[in-house]
């Protein structure tokens, strides 16, 4: 696996069922901005925008291949001219004949230069004119033993910035009355501790305030649950981001979603957030409602 870094214009292409849409979705992720079937003569003005001073684009990714057609014939030629001024780098997929065969055939479409003969009279049609392009590549990759999860793994491996975050964690508190988080994750349940609600002076207060969490936190059980839920949350968090599992919500409930889930998320966040591994960002879906 080569070590890079991200540039400002990234040209993805190579043989068709070889992964290119996976990394164009893994790009996407990582905050490229992704053109998908760009006919090679507009890569010029695309480049133009990425290097211009200020542009609101400064990572593009351009999909192209041989859905072009005609135009397909000057992607080198373009190349050649755009790295004579510019920083552009070429990832090249490629796979087995037998693996893209396979491909074709579990999502029963023809290839694009099939026309009236076989997959394989397309895919070689396909190998001979990509050659020149393949020859001008900064990175190939085989996928032939990748699932779609290990490609956008490695998509992530060689073009997230340094010191990225693996995974983009949302801390959720909820009242379990109201309904449990139907995108959540994982789910933890708060009720085992004692309601600040039947404390009068804490009744209207929030997870929030300082005296509602203090009384949360106080309650026996709270940290040593804490403790063990952090504990637990680290190698799931360490397998999501293996698997490619970019984004995951975590959340805790108590009745209302007023004080102890509140409390105890506000505390779990602060502990998540000397993970360097992790990006955190706290969501309180129920505060307010009652």
């Amino acid at each position: 696996m080569p070590d890079t870094v991200p540039h400002d214009v990234l040209i993805v292409t190579g043989m068709s069922g070889a992964g290119r849409s996976t990394v164009a979705n893994a790009l996407e992720d990582l905050g490229w901005y992704v053109v998908d079937n760009l006919p090679p003569q507009m890569l010029r003005p695309l480049v133009d925008l990425a290097v211009h001073p200020g542009s609101a684009l400064p990572r593009i990714a351009a999909v192209v291949d041989v859905r072009g057609g005609k135009l397909f014939a000057d992607l080198a030629a373009i190349i050649a001219e755009l790295r004579s001024r510019d920083t552009v780098r070429v990832v090249f997929l490629e796979a087995t004949d037998a693996a893209l065969v396979r491909r074709f055939e579990q999502v029963r479409r023809p290839h694009p230069l099939q026309e009236d003969g076989t997959l394989l009279d397309g895919i070689a049609r396909e190998r001979e004119r990509m050659l020149e392009v393949r020859e001008l590549a900064d990175i190939i990759i085989d996928t032939t033993e990748f699932n779609i999860h290990q490609l956008a793994t490695t998509v992530t491996e060689v073009f997230s910035p340094q010191g990225s975050p693996g995974v983009k964690v949302t801390l959720e508190s909820f009242g379990f009355k109201y309904g449990t988080p139907t995108d959540a994750d994982i789910v933890a349940d708060a009720r085992f501790l004692p309601n600040p609600f039947w404390q009068p002076e804490l009744r209207a207060a929030t997870g929030l305030e300082a005296p509602v969490s203090e009384y949360v936190l106080a309650q026996e059980g709270a940290t040593e649950f804490l403790a063990a839920f952090e504990a637990m949350l680290r190698p799931v968090l360490a397998g999501y981001a293996r698997e490619n599992k970019r984004h995951a919500t975590i959340a805790i409930g108590c009745t209302g979603g007023k004080h102890r889930s509140v409390a105890l998320i506000r505390e779990l966040a602060d502990r998540l957030h000397v993970h360097p591994e992790v990006s955190v960002t706290v969501k309180h879906r129920d505060l307010g409602r009652e």
